[in-house]
């Protein structure tokens, strides 16, 4: 092989002659020319010089190395694939190398690497400029290459380039070959960036474990599902409150009415994974644990870090050595318990709110239609809003039914469900567990494990009971959800779901109901009492401010009696309110002035048999002398302002803006 390569590139007698006056005065300046170029090609190459260029020129032709003659008078050239060492040498020295692979006529191959496009890039490789020449170089030493075409002449690369590395040739040589020095067509092995699947496809995640919305029913005689479906008037269902649910591509809205008048008010964006959380139960890793604050921040993949609190976390106090003594038991510390990168199970129980991450508790548990599981547990419990003889029968129900190892309490929907329809939603949450567990060991932190079911039939699954007297939803997808749903598991319930549709209706869901009117005036600040009265409710970053003012009440024979029926319009008014505008945090309300001590008594009274009927727990403080009341309502979202608004880009939020010309 090499003498064919020596036979190809050496010179023919004629051609020396023709080149000895030339040589000779070459040798005596030191420089080589580079084989095949044109004259007018090597002027322009002199006037388009970089300095730098120039100068490791200069310093090639006092280094010019004798073997360098050697090799021109025997008519041998250098071998090809020499190593990266020798390349770093020629580059440094203008390599012959180079200069024989113009001589020869061989092409280098293409999708170089990006070192050697960087070398080129500083140093003109000769190895470019034999691109232009035909392969049969050898043959042909003494012809003037042919032009380079101006489309194929791409850009220089520059630092910071983006532009995607060259395509590989068609007959799928490795680009390797170039980056190891072997211009003869060797292969060199190229090394995989990266960990992974070497075939390029992604591990796929194992499916996340969904709630339960279907399942065989449960077979029931008719005197139990007559006594379950509650009062009828000509065939109609009755009830206190009606829930209608308007879906949309943005958003699906949920409105419960009391009456004709608005309550509540709930909006779930579609595939939020987000903002709506509450409930979903992740395997999450340990970012950082604050002694100080005792308090572990967790990544469960959301934008920001959720939150652990020392007293929501979970441990065996048989593992835990030494820790604070509160009596006869010992308290460990929160750096004890949980460690950074530690993975660990848990669950939200609030959303995230504003520049606030999610709140998390290692208390699992997975809520059904009549029963909560408590894995890993052993308590159990009753609601308390049941009469005493049926939490004596559910009792005794619970004691056959309850699992080994998990604890179980039960829901106020359990209120005369028979002992089967139990036992069968016992069922459903320990599969729903084992497929958790099953989950969380197959799978890398941060992952979510368990995702609740969407707002409507989370709603439904929480709330609906005789005292709806219907579901309304102008959706036919969800419609067959939940129906399917209720007819399952509720299904004394069942016939209380209507499809609206709102193509043969002459007005949409929510017109039809007076809803939209009700939200907007739900959304102003100030609210009308029927006797002439208002509230003005405003909200801080620290608490939620409520004025009480009597306005046009004008009242007819005292002023005290005038000041407490304003009184006590403002407490049941504010707590629908609180629950529609869904106001958390601190809630300080400035009543009206009232004298007598027994007046004040009675507007307290009045606003916490109002908050009854609100499922959100509350803790409300008696009137102080000055006529203010503080209370605290649990946070659970964002609020009805902010899920139906955005902050103003002008004010920031603010309600104002600066005047350009007295601030700058």
């Amino acid at each position: 092989m090499r003498d064919e390569q020596h036979s190809a590139g050496a010179p023919s007698a004629a051609e020396k002659e023709a080149q000895a006056p030339r040589s000779e005065s070459r040798k005596k300046s030191g420089r080589e020319p580079q084989a095949g170029r044109s004259a007018p090609r090597r002027q322009s190459d002199k006037q388009a010089q970089a300095p730098g260029q120039e100068s490791r020129r200069q310093s090639d032709k006092q280094a010019q190395a004798p073997g360098q003659e050697s090799r021109r008078q025997s008519g041998k050239e250098p071998q090809a694939g020499r190593s990266a060492p020798r390349r770093q040498s020629d580059k440094q020295a203008q390599a012959p190398g180079q200069e024989s692979k113009g001589k020869s006529g061989k092409e280098p191959q293409a999708g170089r690497s990006a070192p050697r496009r960087q070398s080129d890039k500083q140093a003109q490789a000769p190895g470019q400029e034999s691109k232009g020449q035909p392969e049969s170089g050898g043959a042909s030493a003494g012809r003037p290459p042919k032009p380079r075409r101006p489309e194929q002449q791409a850009p220089k690369p520059k630092i910071g380039d983006t532009r995607p590395a060259p395509p590989l040739p068609a007959d799928g040589a490795d680009s390797g070959a170039s980056d190891g020095g072997s211009a003869g067509g060797g292969r060199r092995r190229r090394r995989r960036r990266g960990g992974g699947n070497r075939s390029g496809q992604k591990s796929r995640q194992p499916a996340v474990v969904e709630a339960v919305t279907f399942d065989e029913p449960v077979e029931l005689d008719e005197k139990s599902l007559k006594g379950r479906r509650g009062r009828t008037r000509k065939g109609q269902a009755l009830g206190r409150y009606l829930m209608c649910v308007h879906v949309s591509e943005q958003a699906t809205q949920i409105a419960v009415l009391e009456g004709r008048r608005l309550i509540e008010f709930r909006v779930s964006r579609p595939a939020d994974e987000i903002g709506q959380i509450h409930g979903n139960i992740y395997l999450g890793r340990v970012q950082n644990v604050l002694p100080g604050m005792e308090t572990a921040f967790v990544d469960i993949g959301t934008p920001k870090n959720a939150v652990l609190y020392r007293g929501d976390v979970q441990y065996d106090p048989d593992e835990i050595e030494g820790g604070r003594t509160d009596g006869d038991q010992v308290k460990p510390r929160i750096e004890e318990l949980l460690r950074p990168k530690q993975s660990i199970l848990c669950q939200v129980t609030k959303n995230p709110i504003g520049e606030k991450g999610a709140r998390l508790t290692q208390d699992v548990s997975l809520a059904g239609r009549f029963v909560v599981l408590v894995p890993n547990s052993t308590g159990f419990g009753i609601s308390k809003r049941l009469p005493d003889g049926e939490r004596k029968r559910l009792r005794s129900i619970l004691e056959k039914v309850k699992p080994d190892g998990h604890g179980l309490i039960m829901r106020t929907a359990a209120e005369k469900v028979t002992a089967a329809e139990i036992e069968r939603d016992v069922e459903r949450l320990l599969r729903q567990w084992k497929d958790i567990e099953k989950l969380a060991k197959s799978s890398a932190a941060p992952a979510l494990l368990y995702r609740e079911p969407e707002a409507p039939l989370r709603l439904i699954r929480e709330e609906l009971n005789t005292d709806y007297r219907g579901v309304i939803i102008d959706d036919q997808d969800l419609y067959s959800k939940v129906s399917g749903y209720i007819s399952s598991i509720i299904r004394p319930l069942a016939d209380r779901v209507e499809y609206y549709d709102a193509g043969k209706q002459d007005l949409p869901l929510f017109e039809r109901y007076y809803v939209t009117e009700q939200l907007k005036k739900a959304l102003e600040p100030k609210v009308w009492l029927p006797s002439g009265g208002s509230l003005i409710i405003e909200r801080t970053e620290a608490l939620t401010v409520v004025d009480v003012n009597t306005g046009k009440n004008v009242g007819k024979s005292s002023l005290e009696e005038t000041v407490l029926a304003n009184n006590l319009e403002a407490a049941d008014e504010l707590a629908r309110q609180l629950r529609l505008r869904d106001i958390g945090g601190i809630i300080v309300v400035d009543f009206v002035d009232m004298e007598v001590a027994a007046n004040r008594a009675k507007v307290a009274k009045r606003f916490r048999e109002a908050l009854a009927r609100d499922k959100t727990r509350t803790q409300v403080l008696d009137i102080s002398g000055l006529g203010l009341m503080e209370m605290t309502r649990k946070r659970s979202g964002e609020g009805l302002l902010e899920s139906l608004s955005d902050i103003c880009s002008d004010c920031s939020g603010r309600g104002f803006r600066l005047l350009a010309d007295l601030v700058d």
